[in-house]
């Protein structure tokens, strides 16, 4: 018995430690920040990933409202990402950092931001994905509205 286990054991670690085939995709999104007044962002995503864990980048822009108090936003950030391996329905949550640019009327902040949030992205057809996101940024520097949030749905293209 004991002749026999320890190949077994051998053969399932390296099954293991193959890698797994490393795939992209890219985003593009419409959405909503809703600090302070809700007002539209668009932007988009390319990422790549291994089973469960991966990594991209994310730049957005939300327009400014002059007369709602209500700055433009511009971010930039590289996220890391953990998720679900299936394929239908893929959960995932995200961290990162980059820069902002935080813009109403005259006045401007342009310093470094963080993000924390999550998703799922859902299965359409062949490498066609709807990506649902949701995001909380912490703007740092001297920003009218250090916690902004956003919510965006996007078409995802996996390759």
């Amino acid at each position: 018995m004991r002749r026999y286990l320890i190949p077994a054991v051998l053969s399932a670690a390296l099954l293991l430690l193959t890698p797994a085939p490393a795939a992209a995709d890219l985003t593009g999104f419409l959405g909503a920040t809703t600090t302070p007044a809700t007002r539209p962002a668009r932007g988009f995503a390319v990422g790549v990933s291994l089973l469960v864990v991966g990594f991209e980048f994310e730049y957005s822009r939300t327009s400014e409202q002059i007369d709602n108090d209500a700055p433009g936003l511009t971010t930039g950030m590289f996220n890391a990402l953990v998720q679900t391996p299936t394929s239908g329905v893929q959960l995932y949550a995200t961290i990162g950092g980059g820069f902002f640019r935080e813009r109403l009327d005259t006045t401007q902040e342009t310093s470094f931001g963080t993000n924390i949030g999550g998703g799922a992205k859902i299965r359409l057809a062949g490498p066609v994905r709807l990506r649902l996101d949701f995001r909380v940024f912490n703007l740092r520097g001297s920003a009218l509205y250090p916690t902004p949030k956003r919510f965006y749905a996007g078409l995802n293209i996996a390759f």
